[in-house]
């Protein structure tokens, strides 16, 4: 081991920064780092960063407003006050180098590193990028990225392509193979619309199965529900006769992804690495609301390279959908083949890369 170095991560906001920036700030420690983590106040990093053995530094931050209102000025006034409250606890522990995974809560440490001369690396998760990283990546010494496209969009001359960190666990269990499907075997389909945006998929999936069903498709579904809707998706599937299990939320995510065949799923940049690594085919339906419509960029990349398809939320209908996965039911090759280029999206330890480039940054 080399020069034991000080790293800050700034990773707060929400759980698509928050989890990236854990990963790679564990996988930091064990190389004998000091880390100290950056969080922005929110209520989901409490649990996230729960067992955390290292520094927690909290700086409130929110994220962007547009248009003239009293709340953008608010808004405008506290990144202000995050960057004027990150320069003191940035000076007391200098560090080495600073990551930044982007969204509102980069704001205060990266113009305090950038006051202080610190070298800063951005990473940005998605194809299209946030509004934080292409503010901040002028003075980036690096901007590090998920998907190797973003070079197009982003106006930097040292661009990195290291992959979505994901959790050490996780990607060691898409090690182990996934169950086949076998002739006469039912199709396993996985429904998760994530944290924010679930509804549409509550709404629309339920039925469209139901329907599959009983035009004599067999299904087994495990439908992450989120903590809405619960009942009333176990309810449509048993009147169905549905084979499925409904949760709220799944910490144990490996199980599940290496027993289905199909995901029916949003195309945030973490969801898109997981099922990478795992080889999941994809049904992609991209929160329409997204910054930046980003996750539509994020969808277009999967299916261009044979791992997805991809539909609006618009467009997905009950009966959009049922034709749709009549059609897959039927072409057990075409899902192999899907399968296949899915994995080949895989970046696997991303987070030993984007730590390996924080150790060379730091050393120069």
């Amino acid at each position: 081991m080399g020069k034991q170095l000080k790293i800050a991560i700034a990773c707060g906001g929400t759980g698509g920064h928050i989890f990236p920036g854990l990963a790679t700030a564990y996988e930091l420690r064990e190389r004998g780092h000091e880390i100290t983590l950056w969080m922005a106040g929110k209520d989901i990093e409490g649990d996230a960063v729960k067992g955390w053995p290292g520094n927690i530094i909290t700086i409130p931050s929110e994220g962007f407003q547009f248009g003239v209102s009293f709340r953008s000025l608010l808004t405008i006034a506290r990144l202000y006050k995050a960057c004027r409250l990150s320069r003191a606890p940035m000076q007391e522990n200098q560090p080495d180098v600073v990551l930044a995974m982007g969204s509102y809560a980069s704001f205060g440490p990266v113009t305090a590193a950038w006051k202080l001369k610190i070298p800063y690396v951005l990473h940005e998760a998605n194809l299209l990028p946030g509004r934080a990283v292409t503010l901040l990546s002028r003075k980036a010494h690096t901007v590090a990225v998920s998907f190797e496209k973003s070079s197009f969009y982003i106006k930097h001359g040292h661009i990195a392509t290291t992959g979505m960190p994901l959790r050490q666990e996780l990607e060691a269990a898409s090690d182990r193979p996934r169950r086949e499907r076998k002739e006469g075997d039912p199709l396993r389909i996985l429904v998760m619309g994530g944290s924010r945006g679930a509804q549409a998929l509550n709404e629309v999936v339920p039925r469209a199965l139901s329907t599959v069903v009983a035009k004599g498709v067999a299904l087994e579904v495990e439908h992450i529900a989120g903590r809405q809707d619960g009942d009333a998706i176990k309810a449509i599937y048993a009147a169905a006769g549905v084979k499925a299990n409904v949760h709220h939320f799944v910490q144990q995510m490996d199980t599940i992804y290496r027993n289905v065949d199909l995901a029916i799923c949003r195309s945030g940049a973490a969801t898109c690495a997981e099922l990478a690594v795992f080889g999941v085919p994809a049904l992609l339906v991209p929160y329409p609301f997204a910054s930046r419509n980003h996750q539509m960029g994020n969808a277009r990349a999967m299916q261009d390279s044979g791992a997805a398809d991809v539909v609006a939320q618009e467009d997905l209908s009950a009966t959009w959908l049922r034709d749709y996965l009549i059609n897959v039911s039927q072409k057990p090759k075409r899902l192999e083949r899907m399968s296949a280029a899915m994995k080949k999206r895989a970046q696997r330890h991303a987070a030993h890369r984007l730590a390996d480039l924080l150790e060379t940054v730091a050393g120069e």
